[in-house]
């Protein structure tokens, strides 16, 4: 190997995305025989989601490159026009920073122009978490971009069985782990650790008194089913006002119907507010993980629930058709479609039930390392073709 460390840029688009890669940035900058050059894009950049850029500075990062090509308007003809844009600006900034490798990360919009952007500019691309299975548009993007990639760096042995069968050479399928598994790690085996987030992150609602349980929520947009997204939200805000739990919900990501989603959390708190809930923008990882841990269930629809959740034992009510095929542990209860009565059916049994045990299905908690250790390893391709 070349005395010179090989330069890595990790391309970070939304809050989390980073919290999903933390742990193998860190292993990226300290291994002597790689060089990281992180580029936020996207949502990552945007205070209406809560700074996370400046959250990533004080965690130690230096940014090499900021790409701002998200168009305002959750429709699903901006979400294709920003990752034009994206692909345009993203150009740019692969050109200034001049990486010998790029790592993508899941099956955002942000991540095909990654990829596209990458491919087309014989930079060898790296892409963590595909083979995966779900619903809505990420479906596509996820398996275009393993076509895309030179390297895999997948969460699960299916994952990688699937990546395989898709035609990608054995030798370059790494069976990783989901490196967000590493800092569910940590925080499992921390000792009981008490904070305020309302103190500490601020946020909107009422003052919530944790001590004796409380509910999370996690509701995004389906991309196909954008239309719904106000709905829906309904559906589920009624359900948790009728638990009269406290409960920490956050606010959506910026997929197509976000604008739906937010519209109905800010009426619900122009109509009740009296209401036993308080939201957040964004908190960091290691923080929103403790706070999982310590809450009797997670509701809605995003993979937290399976991922980080299987590993803590948190139970967790999985709403639609989001995750619809990705693996899950038995923390899991699905309900298919946004029922008022099912949703409430659902949550009464898992918060019944308390914890599970924890599932080391995405990982051990050694995805970043082992991350590392393959980038900085793996051959430098950018030529692939079909191989059956």
């Amino acid at each position: 190997m070349s005395n010179k460390p090989r330069k890595i840029a990790v391309v970070v688009t939304a809050r989390a995305t980073f919290s999903r890669i933390r742990t193998a940035l860190h292993a990226i900058k300290d291994h002597p025989d790689l060089e990281l050059k992180l580029i936020l894009a996207a949502s990552v950049l945007l205070d209406r989601f809560g700074s996370a850029a400046e959250l990533i500075e004080q965690d130690g990062f230096t940014i090499a490159a900021k790409v701002f090509n998200v168009l305002e308007g959750s429709t699903p003809t901006l979400m294709a026009k920003s990752t034009g844009i994206g692909i345009v600006e993203l150009a740019t900034a692969l050109d200034q920073v001049a990486p010998d490798m790029v790592v993508t990360v899941a099956d955002r919009y942000e991540t095909m122009a990654t990829a596209l952007a990458a491919s087309y500019m014989n930079i060898p691309l790296a892409h963590v978490q595909g083979g995966e299975v779900t619903g809505s548009i990420d479906e596509k993007v996820r398996h275009a971009i393993t076509k895309l990639a030179d390297v895999h760096l997948v969460a699960t042995k299916r994952a990688a069985e699937r990546v395989r069968r898709m035609g990608e050479e054995p030798a370059r399928i790494h069976h990783t782990g989901c490196p967000s598994i590493d800092l569910a790690k940590d925080v499992l085996e921390e000792s009981e650790t008490d904070f305020d987030p309302m103190a500490k992150y601020g946020g909107v609602g009422a003052d919530l008194d944790l001590s004796k349980g409380y509910l999370m929520v996690l509701q995004h947009p389906v991309t196909t089913e954008h239309q719904a997204a106000r709905s829906q939200a309904e559906v589920l805000l009624k359900v948790i006002h009728s638990q009269n739990l406290p409960t920490i919900w956050f606010w959506p990501n910026i997929d197509a119907g976000s604008d739906g989603t937010s519209k109905a959390l800010r009426v619900f708190r122009e109509l009740h507010p009296e209401a036993p809930v308080h939201f957040f923008r964004n908190v960091d990882g290691r923080d929103f993980l403790r706070l999982l841990k310590g809450s009797r269930c997670l509701v809605g629809n995003s993979s937290v629930g399976v991922r980080e959740c299987g590993y803590l034992g948190v139970p967790v009510v999985n709403i639609g058709t989001r995750q619809l095929g990705r693996e899950r542990s038995p923390n899991v209860r699905d309900v298919p479609e946004f029922e008022e009565q099912a949703i409430a059916s659902a949550l009464a049994s898992q918060v019944k039930h308390a914890s599970f045990e924890s599932c080391h299905l995405y990982g051990e908690g050694q995805g970043g390392r082992r991350i590392a250790e393959v980038l900085a390893k793996t051959p430098l391709f950018f030529e692939k073709r079909l191989t059956y």
